[in-house]
């Protein structure tokens, strides 16, 4: 049986990822090391790994590509503000709504896209998208 699945993301700068996700999403962290961190946040899970660590066997040793992390928030006002005002040559997509239902902006920390998310009412068109147990009106 599973007990746990989440994203380790091979990057060049663990204390950098570390400190956004901990600053701005109130992640703890539950091991800290100068090439490895793991952080939590109740029951999500993600973790930042030296890409250059000897863990990692030879020719995989690179900072992951092409990575998009979702982050759901419950208000989006304040933590784009922070952002904007912190990091704002951070934020790659403005803040802006879109017809599937999410109001969102994207960020590129050391590499890895970060899309802060908050879930608004889908444009008709897109509701008949959503599986029934996962949309609610």
């Amino acid at each position: 049986m599973l007990k746990s699945l989440y994203p380790v993301i091979m990057t060049q700068n663990v204390a950098g990822l570390q400190a956004f996700f901990v600053d701005y999403f109130g992640f703890e962290e539950t091991f800290v090391s100068d090439w490895y961190v793991s952080l939590r946040l109740k029951e999500h899970e993600i973790a930042f790994l030296a890409s250059d660590h000897e863990t990692i066997p030879q020719g995989f040793r690179q900072v992951a590509q092409g990575i998009l992390v979702n982050v759901e928030v419950e208000d989006i006002t304040d933590i784009h503000e922070r952002i904007q005002q912190d990091r704002p040559d951070s934020i790659v997509l403005s803040l802006r709504d879109e017809e599937f239902g999410q109001r969102h902006f994207i960020v590129a920390i050391d590499g890895l896209l970060v899309d802060v998310i908050q879930e608004i009412e889908p444009s008709d068109s897109f509701k008949e998208h959503f599986q029934e147990a996962f949309y609610h009106e």
